[in-house]
């Protein structure tokens, strides 16, 4: 049931993904060759007009294969034969589209459970929060540059600036308050604490409110993703600290087995969730500058935009083809690393 899950889950995230390409590339008249899902040799599929349909043997990944999009074509609808604008928006919409994707599946979530607002519902005897003068009650709005709309966000705060001192702004009733705060460290748990709680309780509001937070959801997974790499390229968290499809499948499971006994309805919101949390990740992580993800196509297209002139289509190919083979040895290492967490 696990795996069955993880599938679907990857499938509906990697179709709407490559959805938003194929829908664009149609719109601006381009040739579209094959649309898939999976990689590796083709299991099944059929053509309609001139695109063939697949299914792959590899459940992972997927692909809107487009006529000369890695190499030179003289098909009036090739991709590389459009303009600029019109490539940029058909490799934009991958991601876009997954952004999409996770604020309609965070409505249904946020309209079927709530938000968690950052309200505070005690503090700690002799922490910095109390010596402070907050109080339950209080709404934290702001933590140094960051507005707070969730209590997640304070949580995320706080892990990823332990032992940093914050400018915090908070609401009691309609007053805006301002404090410092340092965190202290907690000896049991050895963990530098400002001394709050946040209340468990979630808020339902109005529809307009409900599509308010169901963007604040989604925002608060591309912060989280987007710290998330800062501190990989900081050095604070490692390869190993990842996760690949292997962890996935894990994590996917074992959110099952806890919700399962809560009934299906609370099974599908936990799968909504990570759906929400995935498709976000993998927006964000295909916007990365990288050649062969989203984001090395879009800078290859502003260098194109700003000098002129394109770079040779089968030089870009091959660019985007070597750093394919090293993105799918970085798969595999993290792929080991996720087997052997879960073995030892």
């Amino acid at each position: 049931m696990n795996i069955i899950l993880a599938l679907v889950i990857f499938s509906i995230i990697i179709l709407f993904h490559e959805l938003g390409h194929f829908l664009l590339a149609k719109h601006s008249d381009v040739r579209v060759n094959e649309f898939c899902l999976g990689l590796g040799p083709t299991i099944v599929g059929f053509t309609k007009g001139e695109t063939k349909y697949s299914l792959k043997l590899l459940p992972f990944g997927g692909a809107c294969m487009m006529e000369g999009e890695d190499e030179a074509s003289d098909d009036s609808r090739s991709f590389n034969n459009k303009t600029v604008l019109q490539r940029v928006s058909i490799v934009a919409a991958g991601p876009v589209f997954n952004f999409i994707m996770a604020i309609a599946f965070s409505l249904i979530l946020v309209a079927s459970v709530g938000f968690d607002r950052p309200v505070l519902s005690d503090v700690m005897d002799g922490y910095p929060a109390q010596e402070a003068g907050l109080k339950a009650g209080d709404e934290i709005v702001k933590m140094g540059k960051k507005p707070i709309h969730l209590y997640r966000e304070v949580s995320v705060y706080t892990y990823f600036h332990a032992n940093e001192p914050v400018e915090i702004t908070y609401k009691r009733g309609d007053e805006k308050h301002t404090t410092v705060l340092v965190p202290k460290l907690d000896e049991e748990s050895g963990r530098y604490l400002f001394g709050f709680y946040g209340t468990t309780a979630r808020a339902k509001g109005t529809l307009a409110e409900t599509l308010q937070y169901s963007v604040y959801e989604v925002k608060y997974w591309i912060c989280s993703t987007i710290e998330s790499l800062g501190q990989l390229v900081t050095g604070h968290v490692g390869i190993n600290d990842m996760s690949g499809p292997v962890g996935i499948v894990k994590t996917i499971g074992d959110t099952y087995t806890e919700a399962k006994s809560s009934g299906a309805f609370m099974v599908f919101l936990n799968m909504l969730n990570i759906c929400i949390l995935l498709s976000a990740n993998l927006g964000i992580m295909n916007l990365l500058p990288i050649p062969a993800l989203d984001g090395g196509r879009l800078v290859f297209l502003l260098v194109e935009a700003v000098r002129g002139k394109r770079m040779d289509p089968n030089k870009e190919g091959a660019v985007n083809l070597v750093f394919l083979m090293l993105l799918m040895a970085l798969m595999v290492v993290i792929m080991f690393n996720d087997i052997r967490k879960i073995v030892m």
